[in-house]
């Protein structure tokens, strides 16, 4: 799920009463706000959290009685539980691979990681704010993998966004493994990539990657 949709659903949880049509844009307009504070690339994970469900609250119709301090401590929590469900995936992976993230972030990334203990597993971040090119632009995938000193053809790109991580990677000749719920239907048309690898889960990518 994207930050947007787990936000709705720890907001409607906590009383919010907008369904995610009316949710989504507004939540967009906080995200943008929390890529423009002047402190934005000093925020580790939990502050970037509190500052999201705050600026989220200042904009929504009923956001004052939607506590920010509950919202973003709940959505804390879940991201934790998730974190460390599949941090030996990322262990294992990282004992056998040399590990990127590609993320279309605010320039924090590398805090983010670190408050988490994530980092050291990875041998490029690649932060989308800091590089000036956001996925689906082929700079930051190239900028990685020049990192990692790989060419695309031995290199996997692992996404749930269709667009910005599938299509992207899939263009410079990465092969791809899209994280999607079975029931997501892949998009189609002409030119549409389809992905080496389908996945529902994130701790499947070890029997794809071999």
């Amino acid at each position: 799920m994207h930050w947007s949709r787990r936000f709705h659903a720890v907001y409607r949880a906590a009383g919010g009463a907008l369904d995610f049509a009316a949710f989504d844009p507004v939540f967009r307009a906080a995200d943008a706000a929390l890529a423009r504070l002047p402190e934005v690339r000093t925020l580790g994970f939990r502050a970037t959290v509190e500052a999201q469900a705050r600026l989220l609250a200042e904009r929504l119709p009923d956001g004052r009685r939607v506590p920010a301090e509950a919202v973003a401590a709940q959505f804390h929590a879940d991201a934790l539980r998730t974190l460390e469900r599949n941090r030996p995936v990322v262990e294992r992976l990282a004992a056998r691979y040399p590990l990127a993230i590609v993320s279309n972030f605010t320039g924090n990334l590398r805090p983010c990681l670190e408050e988490l203990g994530l980092a050291p597993l990875f041998a490029a971040l690649s932060d989308s704010a800091l590089l000036g090119a956001a996925k689906p632009d082929p700079r930051i995938f190239l900028s990685t993998l020049a990192a990692l000193g790989a060419a695309p053809e031995r290199a996997w790109m692992v996404g749930d966004n269709f667009d910005a991580d599938i299509r992207g990677a899939a263009a410079l000749g990465l092969r791809t493994c899209w994280v999607a719920p079975p029931d997501r239907p892949a998009p189609a048309g002409p030119g549409t990539p389809v992905p080496t690898a389908r996945i529902a889960r994130f701790a499947d990518v070890e029997a794809v990657l071999g």
